[in-house]
Protein backbone atom coordinates (compact mmCIF):
# COMPACT_ATOMS: atom_id res chain seq x y z
CA UNK A 1 0.00 0.00 0.00
CA UNK A 2 1.41 3.37 -1.07
CA UNK A 3 0.57 5.15 2.20
CA UNK A 4 2.50 2.57 4.21
CA UNK A 5 5.40 2.79 1.78
CA UNK A 6 5.54 6.57 2.30
CA UNK A 7 5.42 6.14 6.09
CA UNK A 8 8.24 3.61 5.91
CA UNK A 9 10.41 5.90 3.77
CA UNK A 10 9.72 8.92 6.00
CA UNK A 11 10.89 6.88 8.97
CA UNK A 12 13.91 5.57 7.05
CA UNK A 13 14.96 9.08 5.97
CA UNK A 14 14.17 10.75 9.31
CA UNK A 15 17.79 10.99 10.45
CA UNK A 16 18.83 12.65 7.20
CA UNK A 17 15.87 15.05 7.27
CA UNK A 18 16.82 16.09 10.81
CA UNK A 19 20.45 16.50 9.73
CA UNK A 20 19.37 18.74 6.82
CA UNK A 21 17.21 20.81 9.15
CA UNK A 22 20.07 21.26 11.61
CA UNK A 23 22.44 22.35 8.84
CA UNK A 24 19.89 24.88 7.60
CA UNK A 25 19.20 26.10 11.14
CA UNK A 26 22.90 26.65 11.79
CA UNK A 27 23.38 28.51 8.49
CA UNK A 28 20.40 30.89 8.20
CA UNK A 29 20.18 33.56 5.53
CA UNK A 30 17.90 36.57 5.37
CA UNK A 31 15.16 37.15 2.80
CA UNK A 32 16.40 37.22 -0.81
CA UNK A 33 19.95 36.40 0.38
CA UNK A 34 19.47 32.61 0.43
CA UNK A 35 22.39 31.88 -1.93
CA UNK A 36 24.09 29.21 0.19
CA UNK A 37 20.74 27.75 1.21
CA UNK A 38 19.73 27.36 -2.44
CA UNK A 39 23.09 25.78 -3.28
CA UNK A 40 22.66 23.34 -0.38
CA UNK A 41 19.16 22.40 -1.58
CA UNK A 42 20.42 21.82 -5.12
CA UNK A 43 23.29 19.66 -3.87
CA UNK A 44 20.95 17.52 -1.78
CA UNK A 45 18.53 17.07 -4.67
CA UNK A 46 21.35 16.03 -6.97
CA UNK A 47 22.53 13.50 -4.38
CA UNK A 48 19.03 11.97 -4.55
CA UNK A 49 19.40 11.56 -8.30
CA UNK A 50 17.08 14.47 -9.10
CA UNK A 51 18.29 16.67 -11.93
CA UNK A 52 15.16 18.34 -13.30
CA UNK A 53 15.33 21.64 -11.43
CA UNK A 54 15.42 25.32 -12.31
CA UNK A 55 16.30 28.55 -10.52
CA UNK A 56 13.54 31.16 -10.15
CA UNK A 57 13.74 34.69 -8.73
CA UNK A 58 17.51 34.23 -8.19
CA UNK A 59 17.47 32.15 -5.01
CA UNK A 60 14.29 30.13 -5.58
CA UNK A 61 14.27 26.60 -6.97
CA UNK A 62 11.53 24.65 -8.73
CA UNK A 63 11.80 20.87 -9.05
CA UNK A 64 9.69 18.39 -11.00
CA UNK A 65 9.19 14.83 -9.76
CA UNK A 66 7.52 12.98 -12.63
CA UNK A 67 5.58 9.80 -12.11
CA UNK A 68 4.03 7.65 -14.79
CA UNK A 69 1.93 9.57 -17.34
CA UNK A 70 3.44 12.88 -16.07
CA UNK A 71 1.11 15.10 -18.12
CA UNK A 72 -2.03 13.70 -16.50
CA UNK A 73 -2.07 16.17 -13.57
CA UNK A 74 0.33 18.40 -11.63
CA UNK A 75 0.19 19.45 -8.00
CA UNK A 76 2.61 21.88 -6.35
CA UNK A 77 4.17 21.83 -2.88
CA UNK A 78 5.85 24.89 -1.36
CA UNK A 79 8.53 25.35 1.28
CA UNK A 80 10.09 28.72 2.17
CA UNK A 81 13.79 29.14 2.95
CA UNK A 82 14.54 32.55 4.51
CA UNK A 83 15.40 33.39 8.12
CA UNK A 84 14.79 36.39 10.40
CA UNK A 85 17.00 39.18 11.84
CA UNK A 86 16.91 37.76 15.40
CA UNK A 87 19.75 36.87 17.78
CA UNK A 88 19.29 33.20 18.72
CA UNK A 89 19.29 32.37 22.44
CA UNK A 90 18.97 28.59 22.18
CA UNK A 91 21.86 26.55 23.58
CA UNK A 92 21.84 23.74 21.01
CA UNK A 93 24.54 22.15 18.81
CA UNK A 94 22.83 23.52 15.70
CA UNK A 95 22.60 27.12 16.96
CA UNK A 96 22.93 29.79 14.27
CA UNK A 97 26.54 30.57 13.39
CA UNK A 98 25.50 33.90 11.85
CA UNK A 99 25.08 36.54 14.61
CA UNK A 100 21.76 38.32 14.41
CA UNK A 101 20.22 35.88 11.92
CA UNK A 102 18.01 32.97 13.02
CA UNK A 103 15.50 30.47 11.69
CA UNK A 104 12.89 31.66 14.17
CA UNK A 105 9.87 30.93 11.98
CA UNK A 106 10.56 27.32 11.05
CA UNK A 107 11.53 27.81 7.43
CA UNK A 108 14.44 25.43 8.04
CA UNK A 109 11.78 22.85 8.92
CA UNK A 110 9.79 23.61 5.79
CA UNK A 111 12.85 23.31 3.53
CA UNK A 112 14.12 20.12 5.17
CA UNK A 113 10.64 18.59 4.98
CA UNK A 114 10.34 19.42 1.29
CA UNK A 115 13.75 17.87 0.67
CA UNK A 116 12.41 14.78 2.43
CA UNK A 117 9.35 14.84 0.18
CA UNK A 118 11.64 15.00 -2.87
CA UNK A 119 13.60 11.96 -1.74
CA UNK A 120 10.46 9.97 -0.89
CA UNK A 121 8.65 10.75 -4.14
CA UNK A 122 11.74 10.09 -6.24
CA UNK A 123 11.94 6.61 -4.68
CA UNK A 124 8.34 5.77 -5.64
CA UNK A 125 7.89 7.72 -8.88
CA UNK A 126 7.01 4.51 -10.71
CA UNK A 127 4.06 4.02 -8.34
CA UNK A 128 2.01 7.16 -9.07
CA UNK A 129 0.69 9.07 -12.07
CA UNK A 130 1.24 12.76 -12.69
CA UNK A 131 3.86 15.34 -11.66
CA UNK A 132 4.68 16.92 -8.32
CA UNK A 133 6.20 20.40 -8.57
CA UNK A 134 8.32 21.31 -5.56
CA UNK A 135 8.77 25.05 -4.93
CA UNK A 136 11.67 26.09 -2.69
CA UNK A 137 10.81 29.74 -2.20
CA UNK A 138 12.90 32.70 -1.01
CA UNK A 139 11.83 35.82 0.84
CA UNK A 140 8.58 34.97 2.62
CA UNK A 141 9.37 37.36 5.48
CA UNK A 142 9.89 40.52 3.46
CA UNK A 143 7.61 42.61 1.24
CA UNK A 144 6.98 42.14 -1.70
CA UNK A 145 7.21 38.46 -0.75
CA UNK A 146 9.12 35.78 -2.60
CA UNK A 147 5.89 34.12 -3.70
CA UNK A 148 4.94 37.15 -5.79
CA UNK A 149 8.36 37.14 -7.46
CA UNK A 150 8.24 33.40 -8.12
CA UNK A 151 4.83 33.81 -9.74
CA UNK A 152 6.17 36.63 -11.93
CA UNK A 153 8.96 34.25 -12.91
CA UNK A 154 6.30 31.77 -14.11
CA UNK A 155 6.65 29.19 -11.34
CA UNK A 156 2.97 28.26 -11.80
CA UNK A 157 3.42 27.51 -15.50
CA UNK A 158 4.95 24.71 -17.59
CA UNK A 159 3.29 22.68 -16.18
CA UNK A 160 0.51 24.55 -14.41
CA UNK A 161 -0.51 22.90 -11.13
CA UNK A 162 -4.18 22.21 -10.42
CA UNK A 163 -3.49 23.24 -6.82
CA UNK A 164 -0.77 24.03 -4.33
CA UNK A 165 -0.18 22.80 -0.77
CA UNK A 166 1.98 24.47 1.87
CA UNK A 167 2.72 23.63 5.48
CA UNK A 168 3.92 25.81 8.35
CA UNK A 169 5.14 24.96 11.83
CA UNK A 170 2.77 25.76 14.70
CA UNK A 171 4.21 25.84 18.23
CA UNK A 172 0.69 25.99 19.71
CA UNK A 173 -0.04 22.48 18.36
CA UNK A 174 1.59 19.43 19.98
CA UNK A 175 4.00 17.39 17.89
CA UNK A 176 2.20 14.55 16.15
CA UNK A 177 -0.80 16.66 15.23
CA UNK A 178 -1.67 18.94 12.31
CA UNK A 179 -4.36 21.56 11.71
CA UNK A 180 -6.52 22.63 8.76
CA UNK A 181 -9.04 25.36 7.99
CA UNK A 182 -11.25 25.70 4.92
CA UNK A 183 -11.95 29.14 3.46
CA UNK A 184 -10.67 32.39 4.97
CA UNK A 185 -7.66 31.63 7.13
CA UNK A 186 -4.99 34.36 7.34
CA UNK A 187 -5.07 38.15 7.09
CA UNK A 188 -3.72 40.66 4.64
CA UNK A 189 -0.90 42.73 6.11
CA UNK A 190 -0.04 46.35 5.35
CA UNK A 191 2.77 48.37 6.88
CA UNK A 192 2.04 51.93 8.00
CA UNK A 193 4.75 54.62 8.02
CA UNK A 194 3.60 57.96 9.43
CA UNK A 195 5.62 61.14 9.88
CA UNK A 196 3.94 63.87 11.93
CA UNK A 197 5.52 67.29 11.34
CA UNK A 198 5.25 70.32 13.59
CA UNK A 199 7.52 72.99 15.00
CA UNK A 200 9.81 71.99 17.85
CA UNK A 201 11.49 74.00 20.56
CA UNK A 202 11.76 74.41 24.32
CA UNK A 203 9.24 72.40 26.33
CA UNK A 204 8.72 75.35 28.68
CA UNK A 205 7.39 77.52 25.82
CA UNK A 206 4.51 75.48 24.34
CA UNK A 207 2.77 78.59 23.01
CA UNK A 208 5.58 79.06 20.47
CA UNK A 209 5.45 75.48 19.16
CA UNK A 210 3.37 73.10 17.09
CA UNK A 211 3.84 69.95 19.18
CA UNK A 212 4.11 66.85 16.95
CA UNK A 213 4.23 64.58 20.01
CA UNK A 214 0.77 65.74 21.09
CA UNK A 215 -0.54 65.50 17.52
CA UNK A 216 0.85 61.95 17.25
CA UNK A 217 -0.79 60.96 20.55
CA UNK A 218 -4.20 62.19 19.37
CA UNK A 219 -3.66 60.50 16.03
CA UNK A 220 -2.87 57.06 17.49
CA UNK A 221 -5.98 57.14 19.69
CA UNK A 222 -8.26 58.46 16.92
CA UNK A 223 -7.06 55.94 14.34
CA UNK A 224 -8.41 53.10 16.50
CA UNK A 225 -11.93 54.12 15.42
CA UNK A 226 -11.07 52.90 11.93
CA UNK A 227 -11.61 49.40 13.30
CA UNK A 228 -14.01 50.03 16.20
CA UNK A 229 -16.43 52.33 14.33
CA UNK A 230 -15.87 51.72 10.61
CA UNK A 231 -15.26 47.98 10.21
CA UNK A 232 -18.14 45.55 10.38
CA UNK A 233 -17.93 43.48 13.59
CA UNK A 234 -18.21 40.47 11.29
CA UNK A 235 -14.95 41.38 9.51
CA UNK A 236 -11.76 40.57 11.46
CA UNK A 237 -9.50 43.64 11.50
CA UNK A 238 -6.43 44.66 13.49
CA UNK A 239 -4.71 48.05 13.66
CA UNK A 240 -1.59 48.16 15.85
CA UNK A 241 1.27 50.61 16.28
CA UNK A 242 4.57 49.15 17.43
CA UNK A 243 7.08 51.96 17.00
CA UNK A 244 6.97 55.65 17.97
CA UNK A 245 10.08 57.79 17.55
CA UNK A 246 10.15 61.30 19.00
CA UNK A 247 13.78 62.34 19.32
CA UNK A 248 13.36 65.13 21.82
CA UNK A 249 14.23 65.24 25.52
CA UNK A 250 12.58 66.10 28.83
CA UNK A 251 12.52 69.76 27.85
CA UNK A 252 12.87 69.54 24.06
CA UNK A 253 9.94 69.14 21.67
CA UNK A 254 11.16 67.65 18.35
CA UNK A 255 10.14 68.90 14.92
CA UNK A 256 8.66 65.56 13.93
CA UNK A 257 7.48 62.21 15.21
CA UNK A 258 7.67 58.94 13.30
CA UNK A 259 5.12 56.17 13.85
CA UNK A 260 5.10 52.64 12.41
CA UNK A 261 2.27 50.14 12.56
CA UNK A 262 0.37 47.38 10.83
CA UNK A 263 -3.16 46.98 9.48
CA UNK A 264 -4.63 43.53 8.87
CA UNK A 265 -7.98 42.23 7.69
CA UNK A 266 -9.69 39.41 5.80
CA UNK A 267 -11.67 41.51 3.30
CA UNK A 268 -9.99 43.15 0.33
CA UNK A 269 -12.76 45.73 -0.32
CA UNK A 270 -12.73 46.85 3.31
CA UNK A 271 -8.93 46.86 3.25
CA UNK A 272 -8.93 49.50 0.50
CA UNK A 273 -11.57 51.62 2.27
CA UNK A 274 -9.65 51.45 5.55
CA UNK A 275 -6.54 52.86 3.90
CA UNK A 276 -8.52 55.92 2.86
CA UNK A 277 -10.10 56.31 6.31
CA UNK A 278 -6.70 56.22 8.03
CA UNK A 279 -5.15 58.86 5.78
CA UNK A 280 -8.21 61.11 6.09
CA UNK A 281 -8.32 60.91 9.91
CA UNK A 282 -4.58 61.49 10.29
CA UNK A 283 -4.57 64.43 7.88
CA UNK A 284 -7.54 66.06 9.60
CA UNK A 285 -6.01 65.79 13.06
CA UNK A 286 -2.61 67.08 11.95
CA UNK A 287 -4.04 70.06 10.08
CA UNK A 288 -6.53 70.82 12.84
CA UNK A 289 -3.67 71.08 15.34
CA UNK A 290 -1.44 73.16 13.09
CA UNK A 291 0.85 70.45 11.73
CA UNK A 292 1.11 68.19 8.71
CA UNK A 293 1.46 64.47 8.17
CA UNK A 294 3.01 62.14 5.61
CA UNK A 295 1.10 58.85 5.70
CA UNK A 296 2.46 55.92 3.68
CA UNK A 297 0.49 52.69 3.42
CA UNK A 298 2.90 50.03 2.16
CA UNK A 299 0.68 47.27 0.85
CA UNK A 300 1.75 43.82 1.89
CA UNK A 301 0.38 40.36 1.31
CA UNK A 302 -3.29 39.75 0.47
CA UNK A 303 -5.49 37.63 2.72
CA UNK A 304 -5.10 33.86 2.47
CA UNK A 305 -8.10 31.77 1.48
CA UNK A 306 -7.88 27.98 1.50
CA UNK A 307 -9.83 26.24 -1.24
CA UNK A 308 -12.67 24.40 0.57
CA UNK A 309 -12.51 21.49 -1.89
CA UNK A 310 -8.73 21.02 -1.95
CA UNK A 311 -8.45 21.57 1.81
CA UNK A 312 -11.28 19.15 2.45
CA UNK A 313 -9.52 16.45 0.44
CA UNK A 314 -6.21 17.19 2.19
CA UNK A 315 -7.80 17.04 5.64
CA UNK A 316 -9.39 13.66 4.88
CA UNK A 317 -6.05 12.40 3.59
CA UNK A 318 -4.35 13.64 6.77
CA UNK A 319 -6.92 11.79 8.89
CA UNK A 320 -6.21 8.67 6.88
CA UNK A 321 -2.45 9.14 7.43
CA UNK A 322 -2.37 10.27 11.09
CA UNK A 323 -5.72 9.29 12.58
CA UNK A 324 -8.70 11.54 13.27
CA UNK A 325 -7.53 12.42 16.79
CA UNK A 326 -4.38 14.01 15.35
CA UNK A 327 -6.05 16.30 12.79
CA UNK A 328 -7.42 19.55 14.22
CA UNK A 329 -9.74 22.28 12.95
CA UNK A 330 -8.08 25.70 13.06
CA UNK A 331 -9.49 29.14 13.77
CA UNK A 332 -8.75 32.33 11.81
CA UNK A 333 -5.17 33.52 12.30
CA UNK A 334 -4.45 37.26 11.93
CA UNK A 335 -0.83 36.78 10.95
CA UNK A 336 0.02 37.04 7.25
CA UNK A 337 1.71 34.73 4.74
CA UNK A 338 2.83 35.31 1.18
CA UNK A 339 1.51 31.83 0.32
CA UNK A 340 -1.66 33.91 -0.17
CA UNK A 341 -0.30 35.05 -3.55
CA UNK A 342 -0.49 31.46 -4.81
CA UNK A 343 -4.07 31.14 -3.57
CA UNK A 344 -4.99 34.20 -5.66
CA UNK A 345 -3.89 32.26 -8.75
CA UNK A 346 -4.84 28.61 -8.14
CA UNK A 347 -6.54 26.48 -5.48
CA UNK A 348 -4.47 26.31 -2.33
CA UNK A 349 -4.28 24.53 1.01
CA UNK A 350 -2.09 25.97 3.77
CA UNK A 351 -2.02 23.81 6.88
CA UNK A 352 -0.17 23.67 10.21
CA UNK A 353 2.40 21.19 11.47
CA UNK A 354 2.50 20.72 15.25
CA UNK A 355 5.97 21.19 16.78
CA UNK A 356 5.26 21.75 20.51
CA UNK A 357 6.51 19.49 23.29
CA UNK A 358 5.97 20.85 26.79
CA UNK A 359 7.80 17.89 28.40
CA UNK A 360 10.95 18.95 26.55
CA UNK A 361 10.37 22.66 27.20
CA UNK A 362 9.75 23.35 23.51
CA UNK A 363 7.02 25.97 23.87
CA UNK A 364 8.37 29.26 22.44
CA UNK A 365 6.43 31.03 19.73
CA UNK A 366 7.68 31.85 16.25
CA UNK A 367 9.66 35.07 15.79
CA UNK A 368 11.21 34.71 19.25
CA UNK A 369 14.92 34.10 20.04
CA UNK A 370 14.14 30.80 21.82
CA UNK A 371 11.95 29.23 19.13
CA UNK A 372 12.74 25.58 18.42
CA UNK A 373 10.83 22.43 17.48
CA UNK A 374 10.46 18.83 18.54
CA UNK A 375 12.30 17.28 15.60
CA UNK A 376 9.94 14.29 15.56
CA UNK A 377 7.72 16.67 13.59
CA UNK A 378 10.05 16.33 10.60
CA UNK A 379 9.07 12.73 9.90
CA UNK A 380 5.44 13.84 9.71
CA UNK A 381 6.36 17.02 7.83
CA UNK A 382 7.91 15.04 4.98
CA UNK A 383 5.72 11.95 4.98
CA UNK A 384 2.36 13.66 5.26
CA UNK A 385 3.19 16.21 2.59
CA UNK A 386 4.21 13.45 0.18
CA UNK A 387 0.97 11.61 0.92
CA UNK A 388 -1.15 14.76 0.42
CA UNK A 389 0.49 15.36 -2.96
CA UNK A 390 -0.19 11.84 -4.21
CA UNK A 391 -3.71 11.88 -2.81
CA UNK A 392 -4.39 15.09 -4.74
CA UNK A 393 -2.89 13.67 -7.95
CA UNK A 394 -5.24 10.71 -7.66
CA UNK A 395 -8.35 12.82 -6.89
Amino acid sequence: MLKNRIKSLAQEFKTEIISNRRHLHAHPELSFQEHNTAAFVEAQLQSYGISEMERKAETGIVVLIKGKNPDKKTVALRGDMDALPIVEQNDVPYKSIHPGVMHACGHDVHTASLLGVAKILNEIKDQFEGTVKLIFQPGEELIPGGASLMIKDKVLENPKPSGIIGQHVMPLIPVGKVGFRKGMYMASADELYITVKGKGGHGAMPETLVDPVLIAAHMIVALQQVVSRNASPKTPSVLSFGRIEALGATNIIPNEVKIQGTFRTLDEAWRAKAHGHMVKIATGIAEGMGGTVDFEVRKGYPFLKNSPELTGRAQKAAIDYLGEENVLDLDIWMAAEDFSYYTQEIDGCFYRLGTRNEAKGIVSGVHTPTFDIDENALEIGAGLMAWLALNELAS
